[in-house]
């Protein structure tokens, strides 16, 4: 049966949840972190977003998904697979609200940097982050049943919002404000 993509409004309590998260994920993880990053639409104030806490996880190297991945699964995360070839593994966390996702990354991931670059372009341009706010939400109402759509269809306009943040700084790499470094 298909799930609802349901976008809420903003939760200000989101990024003390991530705050709750992080050091947890480390503890789980261990050596294997270079860094926990806040990302997705519930890491931008006064974003609607779904329910759900996402969070990368950059580890030592490529090497390191395998044994990371094992000790998701043991604490109770479900694999959902690297579904763009892009070297990022998925996970989820049920049972809690909110739910959370988590990405595994290897180091200079490109899909990493491009969420931090989002991330942080929204965060500092409010007239994109309202137009993304009325993307999702007219997104949301278009392909209600059908969430792989619902993320395809925005693919353009983060694409664009990528490439316009990447010619703004010059160059193409994001330091994070809110990464947990270990």
């Amino acid at each position: 049966m298909a799930t609802r993509v349901e976008i809420v409004a903003y939760d200000p309590g989101w990024p003390q949840r991530y705050l709750e998260i992080a050091p947890e994920l480390m503890r789980i993880l261990g050596a294997l972190v270079i860094a926990v990053d806040h990302i997705g639409s519930t890491a931008v104030p006064d974003m609607p977003a779904k329910a759900v806490i996402d969070i990368d996880v950059t580890l030592r190297g490529l090497s390191d998904i395998a044994a990371a991945s094992d000790l998701l699964i043991e604490a109770g995360y479900q694999p959902r697979g690297n579904r763009y070839d892009d070297d990022v593994w998925a996970f989820m966390l049920h049972g809690r609200e909110p739910k959370q996702r988590v990405y595994l990354c290897p180091p200079y991931n490109e899909t990493h940097r491009r969420r931090l670059v989002f991330r942080d372009h929204l965060r500092g341009h409010a007239d994109a982050a309202l137009a993304y706010a009325a993307l999702k939400a007219s997104l949301a109402e278009t392909y209600r049943y059908d969430g792989d759509r619902y993320t395809t269809e925005k693919t353009s306009f983060i694409n664009a919002i990528v490439e316009r943040a990447d010619r703004m700084t010059g160059d193409q790499s994001a330091m994070s404000q809110t990464s947990i470094t270990c």
